[in-house]
């Protein structure tokens, strides 16, 4: 991992925009092969980082700066916007979004930990596979199996709750698994359980990210398609009132908008 590289992207007036000035001519010309060997080097690198239990939040955010930039060095476009509303906050907060494809993952490290520790949600398998599981291990992500529903919930009120108390936010994708088309039925409410439950706000998340597609042998190695650009934004802060039913369609509505006017364009 090059030394030099910044831990942090340049936002203004909460946005930041890909100006995309360092292309490689390889990388827009095989950009799986590109990309692949970079993400491989900057996961194996954390890895070792994290068995000598040195993969702090510092080098987190490195190794995500350094997804992004590899993206970028294929030609993909980034934007992301909202960061405003995070910046308000002065309490750890529920971040509550669709889940498209592996990339969120690695990229949103980078723009939540300058504001504040935060954590995920991750089913048990991630905490499992090969090299990754030691720097997903090192972040005390709430494990999940995605088996029981009704465990799975347990699991994600105690200790969320316990996070969300020591002053880490917590990323929560509703949906059973990664999908590209976002189904509004198959997005439940365990994030708004658990922010109702702590006490603390919650925050829409919508992302557009099938650049990185899904792989017909293994779902996380799909074909990286540089001309999809790749989006992230965040909504207002909300806090729950009653049962939340009302925060809960207003985080569907804002996915909803926003991967509309992606799409559209």
């Amino acid at each position: 991992m090059p030394t030099e590289m910044k831990a942090h992207l340049e936002f203004q007036n909460g946005t930041y925009r890909s100006t995309l000035d360092d292309v490689s001519k390889f990388g827009r010309m095989f950009p799986s092969l590109f990309f692949y060997y970079h993400m491989i080097s900057i996961v194996f690198h954390g890895s070792q980082l994290a068995q000598k239990g040195l993969y702090d939040n510092k080098a987190w955010t490195i190794s995500s700066i350094g997804i992004l930039r590899a993206m970028e060095r294929i030609g993909t476009f980034f934007e992301i916007t909202g960061l405003e509303n995070i910046e308000k906050l002065d309490t750890p907060c529920v971040y509550i979004g669709n889940h498209m494809s592996t990339l969120e993952t690695f990229i949103l490290p980078n723009i939540l930990v300058p504001y504040r520790n935060v954590t995920f949600v991750v089913k048990k398998s991630l905490i499992e596979f090969p090299v990754f599981k030691h720097i997903m291990i090192s972040r005390d992500p709430v494990v999940v199996g995605r088996e029981n529903p009704r465990e799975d919930l347990t699991v994600v009120l105690k200790e969320g709750e316990k996070r969300l108390r020591e002053g880490t936010s917590i990323v929560i994708f509703p949906q059973k698994t990664r999908t590209i088309k976002f189904n509004p039925e198959e997005f439940n409410t365990i994030g708004i359980k658990l922010a109702r439950r702590a006490g603390v706000p919650i925050v829409p998340l919508a992302v557009k990210t099938d650049a990185w597609g899904q792989g017909k042998l293994i779902k996380d190695f799909g074909k990286i398609d540089p001309r999809k650009n790749v989006h992230f934004s965040f909504g207002e802060p909300m806090q729950i009132q009653g049962r939340g039913n009302e925060e809960h369609q207003r985080v569907i509505n804002f996915i909803s908008d926003k991967l509309a006017e992606w799409n559209s364009k």
